[in-house]
Formats: C-alpha cells, structure tokens, sequence
C-alpha cells in the first residue's frame, strides 16, 4: 500500500495567520501551495522545495476563475490522498458606517472574502474526488457578533459560515477516507498587522477599538505561530468537519 500524501492550500499566505499556517504545515512535512498577491521569499529560503506559489489578486474574480480553469490546481493536487484547503486570504475593510463605505472597496471586499474561498472550495473539492479533502474557512467572532462599523466584514464572514453549513449538509463528513470535510473556523484575536489597522482606525468609524487596544495592552493576543498549531492541529484531526462551523477556543475536532 503506498503511503499517504497531503497536500495543501492556502491562501494569503506570504503574512500574518497565513504565513504561520504555511510554515506549520510545511514543519510537518505537508507542501503548500500558496496564493497571494505576493511570494514569501522567507518561507521559500526556509522549506525550499515545499512551497510552491502562484501570484494572484483573489479580488480578481475572472483572473481567479481563468486561472482554475488551467490544469494548475489538478496537477499540484495530483494523487494526494489528502487534499487541505485553508482560505485564510481576506480584508477588514471597509470599515464605517453604510454611507462612509466605498462602494467600490465593498465589491473587493466582497470578491475576496467571499468570491474566492467559494471559488477554490468548488474548484479543490471537484479536483480533490479521490482524496480525503479538508476546507477550513477562516472565520471570525464577526460572524457571529454584529460590531459597528464592520458591517461589510461581518456579512462576508457570516457567508463563508453559512456556505459551510450547506456544504455539510452536501457532504456529510465520510467515516475515513475520500470525501469532502468542511469547517468555518473562529480562529480567535491574533496578533497580526489586521489587528494593528484595527488598533489604529478612528474610533468615529469604529467605536469598538477601546476594546482591541485592551486585548493588545493585556496581553490577550495570541500570536500567529500558536493559533496556527492550534489550527492545524484542529484541521488534520480525526473528527474535522464534525461541526461545520465552530470557534478554536471553544472546541476541539479530535
């Protein structure tokens, strides 16, 4: 029997949670795709050959659609037995009020945090029919709590949490191997450079940044390389996809 092979996705992975979850999954010997608007020259100098990446703008819908079209996806997924697929990639903006949005930075916020993990789940999950494939949406409380000013963000995080209650009800998570998994995870506040532009927006577009200037202050922000274990381990444990939407600090998928 040969042995077993994963693979995985991920998106926005040249910084922050995205560059954690790269680098935690290539330390456990996984190679990762992944794809940002940018490469990650440190994290390919540090696992070489175990990172591959591909330059994409995910707000880009047709640039996205024209690129999943191409055999790339397929023959970096070749036959893996198992296939992970992490949307990690997005953006807190715009923050305000309806009448302070943009409305072109709505549609981009939009295409890229809801447009493209829906997009790559479909496309990794019709390439991935033989293997044991595992979506994790990144999530946020926001999804679950309405905040002022994050309305947009808030809507956009509630869609990937909806889209993978349906996907579950598509594919009940299989006992063993092949077939479609799925979670919309909260992965909890971290301490990235999203956090520091929440820090520092006017408390006139978002009354609640007393709140993430505190959690900075106390100490209350995990780092990147702790949610990531935590994360993955949550991602590559036996009873993934048994809740399709559920929040790292609370549960536990083993």
């Amino acid at each position: 029997m040969s042995a077993a092979v994963t693979v995985a996705v991920v998106s926005g992975h040249t910084q922050g949670l995205g560059a954690a979850l790269a680098a935690e999954l290539m330390t456990r010997g996984i190679t990762v795709l992944g794809l940002a608007r940018g490469t990650a020259p440190q994290l390919a100098a540090r696992f070489g050959p175990l990172l591959r990446e591909h330059q994409a703008d995910l707000a880009d819908s047709a640039a996205l659609a024209a690129w999943l079209a191409t055999p790339a996806l397929g023959e970096f997924l070749g036959a893996s037995t198992q296939v992970l697929l992490i949307n990690n990639a997005g953006t807190v903006e715009p923050v305000g009020a309806l009448h302070e949005q943009d409305p072109l930075a709505v549609a981009q916020a939009v295409a890229l945090n809801v447009a493209a993990p829906l997009m790559l789940a479909a496309a990794v999950a019709a390439a991935a029919r033989q293997a044991d494939c595992r979506i994790l949406h990144v999530s946020s409380g926001a999804a679950r709590n309405a905040y002022t000013g994050w309305s947009v963000y808030g809507a956009t995080k509630a869609a990937l949490d909806h889209h993978a209650r349906a996907v579950a009800l598509d594919h009940p998570p299989p006992a063993h191997g092949a077939g479609v998994r799925i979670c919309s995870l909260a992965p909890g506040v971290i301490d990235t450079a999203m956090q520091a532009r929440i820090r520092a927006t006017p408390e006139s577009r978002f009354p609640q940044r007393e709140r993430f200037l505190a959690l900075q202050r106390d100490g209350a922000l995990s780092s990147p390389e702790q949610c990531a274990a935590g994360v993955a381990d949550y991602l590559l444990a036996p009873g993934f996809g048994r809740n399709a939407v559920d929040d790292l600090r609370a549960s536990s998928s083993s």
